[in-house]
Parts: C-alpha cells; sequence; structure tokens
C-alpha cells in the first residue's frame, strides 16, 4: 500500500513505528511536502497520505481515526511575523508547502483582525519575504528556526490565535485515503505506529536535531508540549470548524474575485 508521508520534524513520531517499530515494512513510505502529499491522493499516486486537513474541503476522503496532527496551544512552528500589527497586513508572503496554514492564516487574519491580504508564495526565508511583503508566513523547520524571542517584527502564533479564537483545538493534518483503504487493520497499524513513536520522543529529538540544524531540547519540547498526535473528540470539533471557516473563506475569495472581474 502506497503511503505518501511528511518530511516535517512533527510528523516523524506518527511513522517512527513503521521506520522502526513492528509496523515496519507494512507500508510503501515516500515523504514529501504537504501539499505534494495531497495532490499525490488527488492522482491516485498514493493509497493514503498525511494531508492538510483543508484537503478535506476539496477531496472525497476517509479519515483514519486517532492519529494526527494537532495543537492545543501555542504550536511555535506556525508563525505569522509582521512588520505592522495584523488588522494593517496588505499582503503576505507565504511558505504554500502546507495549504491548511495558509487557510488558517487567511482565517485568522480576516476573523480575528478584520484583514484580507494578497497572498503570494515565496520560498521560506523570512528576511526576503519581510522584503517582499508586509508579513511572512513560515511554517515547520524553518518556523521553528526563528528566534521568536529576539526577533525585532511582531511574531504571532497561529496555533494560539486559533485557539484563543474558537476555544478548541486547531488540527493541522491527518492521514485520509479512499474509503476501500482505509480498514480496521490499517487504522490499527497507524495508531500503534504513533504509539510507538510517542513512546521515543528522546531518541528522536536526538537523532533529528543535528540534521536540522536545531537543539534536542528545543525538539524534545515541541514534540512533548506543543504537538498533538493522538486525537480525540474535541480535536475533530475543532477540525470541523475549521473546514466550515475554510469553506467560508474561499466563497468569499469566490465572490470576491467575481466582483473584480464583473468591474
Amino acid at each position: 500500500m502506497r503511503v505518501c508521508a511528511v518530511s516535517y520534524l512533527n510528523t516523524l513520531p506518527l511513522v517512527w513505528g513503521m521506520l522502526h517499530g513492528r509496523q515496519r515494512g507494512l507500508f510503501d513510505l515516500d515523504f514529501q511536502i504537504p501539499a505534494e502529499c495531497a495532490d499525490r491522493l488527488a492522482s491516485g499516486r498514493a493509497d493514503l497520505g498525511l494531508a492538510p486537513s483543508f484537503e478535506l474541503t476539496r477531496q472525497e476522503l476517509v479519515v483514519v481515526p486517532g492519529a494526527g496532527i494537532a495543537c492545543h496551544g501555542p504550536v511555535r512552528s506556525i508563525l505569522l511575523i509582521s512588520s505592522r500589527p495584523p488588522a494593517e497586513i496588505r499582503t503576505l508572503a507565504a511558505d504554500s508547502s502546507s495549504r491548511t496554514s495558509v487557510q488558517l492564516a487567511r482565517i485568522v487574519l480576516e476573523r480575528r483582525y478584520g484583514a484580507t491580504p494578497a497572498i503570494a508564495p515565496h520560498p521560506p526565508a523570512l528576511r526576503p519575504m519581510l522584503d517582499a511583503a508586509d508579513a511572512a508566513l513560515l511554517i515547520g523547520d524553518p518556523a521553528l528556526r526563528v528566534d521568536v524571542e529576539h526577533e525585532p517584527c511582531r511574531v504571532y502564533d497561529l496555533g494560539a490565535e486559533w485557539v484563543e479564537m474558537t476555544g478548541l483545538p486547531m488540527v493541522f493534518a491527518v492521514w485520509a485515503g479512499r474509503k476501500e483503504v482505509v480498514t480496521p487493520e490499517v487504522e490499527a497499524a497507524f495508531r500503534e505506529s504513533c504509539r510507538y513513536g510517542r513512546q521515543r520522543i528522546g531518541e528522536i529529538a536526538e537523532r533529528e536535531a543535528p540534521p536540522r540544524h536545531l537543539p534536542p531540547g528545543l525538539v524534545r519540547e515541541y514534540l512533548t508540549q506543543r504537538i498533538v498526535h493522538e486525537l480525540g473528540p474535541r480535536d475533530y470539533e475543532g477540525m470541523n470548524l475549521f473546514l466550515s471557516y475554510a469553506r467560508e473563506t474561499a466563497r468569499g475569495e469566490e465572490r470576491r474575485e467575481n466582483s473584480e472581474t464583473a468591474v
């Protein structure tokens, strides 16, 4: 079975059992960025994948329950960094490798601050992003490398922003695939792989911190205190609210584009 995983640090506990535990060899793993995983699911090049939760508004996918990527507060790896107050952001340079994070930025800026900036894709390099736009959206390992305590611009953690705005967790990604491949055996294997990884965070931090140029202590704190991998009912409640907001935001974008075209 072809499984598209993601190469970000926060996904490693999910697949650690598939790489080193009893689930090793059960799946044909391929590591990509989140957007590419979504595209492989859409084209049929992957049977299952770690899909950005936003993709559930675009594809008919069945979620593998119990495991994913979520936060219950500040997430640290999805940062909006701005040269001005959020209500005044007119342009946003975004690392578009994760469609969920881009949509989350849209939702938070519009619903919490009344801003609807033009968003343009940009390689994840903070200073060039801020030279090109009022604000930058950094995701994953590049965001973890930002020294948030000494960054001269305003830094907004979008996990914290969502939780403060809604009172619910934010789910960034879920295992998902076509209905016929999401079997009880697959569900059990994915949950067990996650549990195996969660029990070995210290090992993951020691192995993965050096090649990612991150301090092991930061990696350990991130994976134990910022990221939630075992999902429950409130996580899915938060995910459903996010999907509802994302659909509304997409409809608003479509109306604005149609209005501009008419003029």
